[in-house]
């Protein structure tokens, strides 16, 4: 049934199919446990034999030992799992990701890379921010980008959920985009009605946002002004885009 390699490592029986090596949750933290990738993936099969065609109880060292280990592997943290390139990239501060060197002209990189990919696919697509990706593709990218793991928005995603991530990292900011601070003015500013002088008082305010909210802001409205440029395609007028970024951008 179970068959001792060279290595010291047990092969899995014909019960139990082969596991993929590159499956997330077993990549960089199975060294805590003093095993390479290759081998905990065979040492997964063993478990599974062992869980499954064990009918009697009767288990020998390794399979007791193989069993502490799992149950180890289980008990680590998400925090701890997580290998020495992991970087948290949403729903981390603007000013944190410039000081951990994460910016690009002030602009967030994730937020730069999903942006340019949109400005080359994405200008034309209908119904683009209105349309949601698909979730299971929108947290792998996620996943991909936060683990410094091998990722093409063109290979991995599409426009839909680039535009779907896009939105989230706003939504997810500590600190909204327009700070909880200003809310309130920016709110009472257009219920004043003054529209002679809102103009010139809303810039005003805007240069008053923390300097890595402004500059993303700024980048933010120069690509969505390329946005509705080709509403009659996308069908994303100022108005639509309004109403969709709007909640992502205001707590």
């Amino acid at each position: 049934m179970l068959q001792r390699r060279s290595t010291g490592i047990y092969q899995e029986g014909s019960s139990i199919g082969a596991i993929d090596s590159k499956l997330d949750w077993s990549h960089n933290f199975t060294n805590m446990l003093g095993y390479t990738d290759a081998q905990f993936t065979e040492l997964m099969c063993l478990y599974l034999t062992i869980h499954s065609d064990d009918e009697g109880g009767s288990q020998n060292k390794a399979a007791v030992r193989l069993k502490e280990d799992m149950k180890k592997i289980v008990a680590v943290p998400l925090s701890e799992q997580r290998g020495a390139s992991y970087k948290k990239l949403f729903g981390v501060s603007l000013q944190e990701l410039q000081q951990q060197g994460l910016t690009e002209n002030g602009v967030p990189t994730v937020v730069w890379a999903l942006v340019e990919y949109l400005t080359q696919h994405g200008l034309t697509q209908e119904g683009l921010f209105r349309v949601n990706g698909n979730v299971k593709v929108v947290e792998q990218l996620r996943w991909q980008w936060e683990s410094g793991a091998p990722m093409e928005l063109g290979r991995d995603g599409d426009v839909c959920s680039a535009a779907s991530l896009l939105k989230l990292f706003l939504r997810e900011l500590p600190d909204r985009l327009i700070t909880a601070a200003l809310q309130p003015r920016f709110i009472q500013l257009f219920q004043d009605g003054r529209h002679d002088a809102q103009e010139s008082s809303l810039r005003d305010l805007i240069r008053e946002l923390p300097e890595p909210h402004y500059c993303l802001l700024k980048y933010l409205c120069r690509f969505l002004t390329k946005v509705a440029k080709h509403h009659l395609q996308n069908r994303m007028s100022v108005h639509n885009l309004a109403t969709v970024f709007g909640p992502n951008c205001f707590q």
